[in-house]
């Protein structure tokens, strides 16, 4: 019957007027470009349906049981990959995108340009080739709405804002009631700091009685940027039980406590995210929420937490790429070089064309690396490449992205006694708290700002030193202002009260 309605649909082309050459060209028997399998086309498409009404949580054992059913159904395959790429699953969706790729003859035109996208994106990195390849779907298939949503996710995760904005809008011409570009709409607007056209997407995501979750992850969100603490709570509340979206709430809410030098229930409100994520069988985004508290333990002081975090990340998630990143960075931080050094080899082995990995991730790592040897010249030339894409949305982050990068090389200005230009970088995290959120560098940028100007007090004269210490004195209240009521043991909170008693 497929084979059947795939020949009567080659003929109506060319009968409506079609080349010749197209129509060889996309002509792929239907029963070849999905599945020879009935059974697995159904389940497939329960899937799709499961996926669009209740989520990827929903969806994946439709999508398994169709790949089960067709072990050569390539976009079978693919589905599992996305239902896990929106689980934060990055590892297991790797394996699945993979598995599509290899069987990608088995697909359609229109199919193969899907998989070879996604593969590009999240399995090798390549994000350029996956823009031209999402760019490729849509000149072929104009009103292809994974295409869109795809090169917006790409767009952001190069740092290109703007073009992320364009391409929902251009989307949503086509498909005016496709909740994932309104939602890529509103995350533009959002990190361009458009906050008024961001609530305006959510009212008409509203309006237009759309998928709760995500109106739910976008009033989270603007919460958090907001520091509303009472509409934060109240999400939270909305979220509980949530198996799909739990464990993220709850790591956003330790990263806020932690953010204002909450430390002990940034602690507890990690380890209730990590059992969540592992209640929901998304061991890696439980060892990611461990690596990004090691880093918070590594920054505020803590070298011996850090270290046990970092390690019960890599035992939880042994394989995970962005777990062995935020690890390797942690462990960096702390002066575990060794340890660090042998990640971030895997990393660059496993990794070699993921833009990201190469632009971003390592340079930071390896920066760092020479921080703890002293090497101040060579951590800033290794961050020189990450400036290309520096403001890109990272794919594993809670938020849109730390801005590592641009931390450690504020730190790598102040050990080289650079206070004007360690200023600037931290300054920078300061004026990006749409993308920062509610990470610990935004925290501690207050604090870089603070100790770049005292420095610039020690090596300038005059009225230049004078307004250098204005600044610094204002940078450190401002800092100390913001914790004020932090755990009181934590080392670098120790610290900015001495420097800044000394100051005055």
């Amino acid at each position: 019957m497929l084979d059947t309605l795939g020949e009567a649909a080659s003929k109506l082309r060319g009968e409506l007027g079609e080349s010749l050459a197209t129509v060889k060209r996309f002509d792929v028997p239907l029963a070849q470009a999905t599945t020879p399998s009935l059974e697995a086309l159904k389940a497939y498409s329960l899937g799709i349906k499961a996926l669009n009404e209740k989520g990827p949580a929903a969806a994946l054992p439709y999508h398994q049981h169709a790949i089960d059913l067709d072990p050569n159904f390539a976009m079978g395959y693919w589905a599992v990959g996305l239902d896990y790429f929106d689980l934060s699953e990055l590892g297991r969706a790797s394996e699945y995108y993979t598995k599509a790729f290899q069987l990608r003859e088995h697909a359609s035109e229109r199919e193969k340009l899907s998989i070879a996208a996604d593969y590009y994106q999240s399995v090798t990195g390549e994000l350029n080739k996956a823009a031209q390849t999402y760019q490729d779907e849509i000149e072929s298939y104009p009103r292809s709405v994974a295409a869109y949503v795809g090169l917006g996710l790409v767009y952001a995760a190069q740092g290109e804002y703007e073009k992320d904005v364009e391409v929902a809008k251009q989307g949503l011409r086509l498909a005016p009631d496709s909740v994932e570009l309104f939602f890529g709409l509103f995350s533009g607007d959002l990190t361009l700091q458009r906050y008024d056209e961001a609530r305006t997407v959510i009212s008409e995501m509203q309006a237009r009685k759309m998928n709760d979750e995500g109106i739910h992850v976008g009033l989270y969100m603007l919460a958090i940027l907001g520091k509303d603490s009472t509409s934060m709570a109240e999400q939270q509340q909305w979220f509980a039980g949530k198996s799909d979206y739990e464990n993220w709430v709850l790591a956003l809410a330790s990263d806020t406590e932690a953010y204002d030098g909450h430390l002990a229930k940034a602690r507890e409100l990690t380890k209730r995210a990590v059992d969540s994520a592992i209640r929901a069988d998304s061991k890696e985004t439980g060892a990611k929420w461990k690596a990004i508290a090691a880093q918070r333990e590594a920054a505020y002081g803590n070298a011996k937490e850090a270290r046990q975090k970092a390690a019960e990340a890599l035992k939880l998630a042994p394989a995970g790429q962005g777990v062995e990143s935020e690890a390797a960075l942690a462990l960096a931080m702390v002066g575990d070089t060794a340890r660090a050094e042998s990640l971030a080899q895997d990393l660059a082995k496993r990794s070699p064309l993921d833009t990201q990995m190469q632009l971003l991730w390592l340079p930071a790592i390896q920066a760092q690396l020479a921080l703890d040897r002293k090497n101040r010249s060579a951590a800033l030339n290794t961050l020189q490449v990450a400036s290309a894409i520096e403001l890109g949305n990272i794919s594993s982050a809670l938020n849109v992205s730390c801005l590592y990068h641009v931390y450690i090389r504020g730190e790598a200005y102040l050990e080289a006694g650079q206070g004007r230009s360690a200023a600037a970088e931290f300054q920078k995290i300061l004026d990006h708290g749409s993308i920062v959120w509610n990470c610990w560098t935004g925290a501690l940028a207050n604090l870089g700002v603070a100790r770049a100007n005292a420095l610039q007090t020690r090596t300038s004269q005059g009225a230049d030193a004078d307004a250098a210490r204005v600044r610094a004195l204002a940078a450190y209240k401002g800092f100390l202002t913001l914790w004020k009521d932090a755990d009181p043991d934590i080392p670098i909170l120790k610290e900015a009260k001495a420097e800044y008693a000394k100051l005055q």
